[in-house]
């Protein structure tokens, strides 16, 4: 993803436009939960998966079936998913006020190394997306496995405005 030179004085929603980026539509819940919950000013978004329709778009493990590139492109996918979700739960991505907390889980064979490479495909999005100011630190976590078999699950938390 392209970091965009304006990011401060353009809005989310804009941006996405200027990247060509389409969100898929909202992800639905695999089971008993939702996929966004507000208290206060903070959005806690359930697991985000690389899943478009309920169906997978990356199976297995990175650093086996999956290369450190698929993982990385899982994790954008993990993220336009995010995306749709926020917008489907706020109505329009320029109320976020800045991103509290990313955490990027990799379900990876066990001498994986490449984790960072991985979950920059979520961060940098993101950056693209919300702009500099806008980004938090993250946590990147590898795994033995994830929901149906995905190489990916984002964990997302937004501060927003009314």
């Amino acid at each position: 993803m392209v970091n965009h030179p304006q990011a401060q004085a353009v809005g989310a929603e804009r941006r996405l436009l200027e990247l060509g980026l389409t969100l898929p539509p909202p992800p639905t819940p695999f089971g008993a939960y939702v996929e966004a919950t507000r208290t206060g000013n903070l959005v806690f978004f359930s697991g985000m998966l690389p899943v478009v329709d309920r169906k997978p778009r990356y199976i297995g493990r990175v650093g086996g079936a999956l290369t450190t590139e698929d993982g990385r492109n899982a994790a954008e996918t993990a993220t336009l998913s995010a995306l749709a979700a926020a917008r489907d739960f706020l109505g329009s991505l320029d109320r976020v006020v800045r991103i509290v907390k990313l955490g990027v889980y990799v379900a990876t064979e066990g001498d994986f190394r490449d984790h960072p490479k991985v979950a920059d495909g979520a961060s940098e999005m993101l950056l693209s997306v919300f702009g500099e100011e806008k980004l938090s630190g993250r946590v990147v976590l590898g795994v033995a496995s994830l929901p149906l078999g995905v190489p990916i699950e984002l964990e997302l938390v937004l501060e927003v405005e009314d």
